[in-house]
């Protein structure tokens, strides 16, 4: 797209502004598909931009996978239970803190620990049972508060409970990309959309537009969706649209409520508009979790938070967005 062009002061000769280029590139990381589209002012400047961006986020997948048994997350849970607490990096310290204040937040519904509970569910949707109801009880006691022991002063953590293992798949894919987006900033770039397999950050609208454009998925093919126009926002949903089981005629997310163990039932879907993508990802994931009420009630506690939440009641898709969803000004 194109900067519109403007006049000179007085009778000069007009003046042609720059032109932005549009660029888009994509790439697989933290094993789903990203993609980072810039307006720079240069094709070579919006590439080497996109570049550092994408760069970053491979370094900070090298801190939080839990996937790579080198990473930083990973070396911390495997030697839990930790005797004294372990310094951390200031990426991992960071994501932990938020974690941590989430999991206050959602009285447990988000829950950065809940490793040992999504090892189980892995097993479960692969084989399509319900985990042992023992091994369930023996996971279930790694989890939860008093998991994790942050130190302000000296930027450590301690794990005093054995078996405790760190899932960052709620909260790492949104603060890698508030940290691809602070790249493209300081490289120049005011315009830009960071998709990571659906979540969507963005900073200032396109050159002529009023904001990027975001479709949000309705809850099953053909039913109902939405289209948002965002601007400095992070947009992120959390469902059983794509990864799903159903055991025992039940139909389970992958998304697992560290409360019971299990995948939340569904169908259901929540997206979540924030103002970073860290807050987002982590916020849907709670409001999955938690469920249409109790969900909207904990969105409208959060400043600048929003969602949207659909689920099938007696047969009918219902929906429910709270105040302050993008095109909604009425009170509940």
């Amino acid at each position: 797209m194109a900067l519109a062009a403007g006049l000179a002061a007085g009778c000069g000769p007009r003046v042609e502004q720059p032109t932005a280029v549009r660029i888009s590139e994509s790439r697989r990381l933290m094993g789903a598909p990203w993609t980072i589209t810039v307006h720079a002012a240069s094709r070579a400047a919006g590439s080497e931009a996109i570049a550092a961006a994408f760069a970053e986020i491979e370094r900070l997948e090298r801190v939080l996978s839990d996937y790579d048994p080198e990473s930083e997350l990973s070396r911390l849970s495997l030697a839990a239970p930790t005797p004294a607490p372990v310094a951390v990096g200031a990426d991992l310290w960071r994501v932990l803190v938020a974690a941590e204040g989430m999991r206050e937040l959602t009285a447990g519904a988000f829950d950065i620990a809940v490793g040992p509970l999504t090892a189980l569910w892995r097993q479960a949707r692969r084989s399509g049972r319900l985990p042992d109801p023992d091994k369930l009880a023996a996971a279930k006691a790694a989890v939860g508060a008093g998991t994790i022991e942050l130190v302000p002063e000296t930027q450590s953590v301690r794990l005093p409970k054995p078996g405790t293992r760190l899932d960052p798949g709620g909260i790492g894919m949104g603060y890698a990309a508030d940290g691809a987006l602070e790249v493209l900033a300081a490289r120049g770039i005011s315009s830009a959309m960071i998709d990571a397999s659906g979540d969507v950050l963005v900073s200032a609208a396109p050159p002529g537009t009023d904001g990027w454009r975001i479709a949000v998925a309705p809850l099953r093919p053909g039913g109902q969706g939405d289209i948002l126009v965002l601007v400095h926002a992070a947009v992120t949903t959390s469902g059983d649209a794509y990864q799903a089981v159903e055991i025992d005629g039940v139909r389970y997310s992958h998304i697992v409520d560290p409360r019971s163990g299990l995948g939340v039932a569904g169908p259901t879907t929540v997206t979540v508009v924030a103002p970073d993508a860290t807050t987002a990802d982590a916020l849907a994931t709670a409001a999955s979790v938690l469920g249409h009420a109790a969900g909207s009630d904990m969105i409208l506690t959060i400043p600048d938070c929003s969602a949207r939440f659909a689920w099938q009641e007696a047969g009918a898709d219902r929906i429910l967005t709270t105040f302050g969803w993008p095109g909604r000004s009425h009170e509940p």
